[in-house]
Formats: structure tokens, C-alpha cells, sequence
């Protein structure tokens, strides 16, 4: 990796995590609380071949980083490093037939929507049902915690969507 393609992902990452601070959590969707997960965005887009250790102290640091301003005891911190383990699984089992060319991004207009869709889609309904369920500590109350899980899965898919038209759109 390059120091300029370094030094855009950490001014990247950093500006996620303040837009997530300083916009996002201050919007509450309905009586529900639901909090729309901007800063997934960052995580989302890195390209396919990037290595797992750095997704995976990536989503540490930008989840304890949420985490530590919201004070939310860490359940960023354990859902974003846990889609960061699943994630090359996910595009594994969404992989072409011919598999992906070296330095594919994950975008909607490289990928098609329907692939994007099912890729954003699935990793952000595993961080919101992992959030949502760990933040209720169990399964009492399901169905409320599963309707937060759904519209929260919803909001923020929008949002990474939205994204890819306003900042991926090159």
C-alpha cells in the first residue's frame, strides 16, 4: 500500500468517525432510538484484497472510537470487528464466477446493484442484529429488538447507497 493511499484511508477513517459524532448520533429515528451507522460506509468500501488484520484493527479502532464518544461500552467495538471477520466470507460467497480482478473496489457502479445491495445489505443487518441483541443482552423482547435490527438495517443501508451516488461517484 502506498503512503498516499495510507494517508487517505486514515483521513478517511477519521472523517467518518466525526461525521458519525457530530451528524448521526444526533439523529434518533423514531420513539425506537435507532441511530443510522454512517461510519459502516468506511468499512464497506475498502477494497476486496485488503488484509484481514487491517479490517480487523480498522474496526476495532473506528468502533471503540464510536464507542468511547457514545458511550456505548463497547458494543461498536464488537459489532464492527465482528463484520470485519465475517466480511471476507461474505464477499467470498458472493464472488463472481471468474472471482474478483486485483483492486476491485466494492462499488455499485463496479459491482451492479444487485451484488452491492446483497453485500451492504447482509454485513449491515449482522453489525445492527449483533448491536441491537448485545445492547438487549438476550433475547427477551425479541420482536421490538428485531423491528430496531430491521429498520436500523434499512436506514443505513439507504444511507451507504445514497453514498455511493454522493461520495463513490467517480
Amino acid at each position: 500500500m502506498s503512503i498516499e493511499i495510507f494517508g487517505k484511508n486514515i483521513l478517511g477513517f477519521l472523517l467518518y468517525i466525526i461525521i458519525q459524532l457530530l451528524i448521526f448520533n444526533n439523529i434518533g429515528i423514531s420513539s425506537l432510538e435507532i441511530v443510522p451507522v454512517f461510519y459502516l460506509i468506511f468499512l464497506i468500501m475498502l477494497p476486496i484484497e485488503t488484509p484481514k488484520w487491517m479490517l480487523l484493527i480498522s474496526a476495532f479502532f473506528m468502533g471503540l472510537s464510536i464507542d468511547i464518544f457514545s458511550d456505548t461500552s463497547g458494543l461498536n467495538a464488537f459489532s464492527t470487528v465482528l463484520i470485519a471477520f465475517l466480511r471476507p466470507f461474505v464477499v467470498q460467497y458472493l464472488s463472481p464466477r471468474g472471482g474478483y480482478d486485483t483492486g476491485t473496489l466494492p462499488r455499485i457502479r463496479i459491482m451492479g446493484a444487485n451484488w452491492f445491495i446483497k453485500y451492504s445489505g447482509l454485513l449491515i443487518f449482522i453489525h445492527q442484529f449483533s448491536y441491537y441483541f448485545m445492547e438487549n443482552f438476550g433475547f427477551e423482547d425479541f420482536f421490538y429488538v428485531f423491528l430496531k435490527v430491521i429498520i436500523g438495517s434499512i436506514f443505513t443501508l439507504i444511507l451507504v447507497i445514497l453514498s455511493q451516488y454522493i461520495i463513490f461517484r467517480k
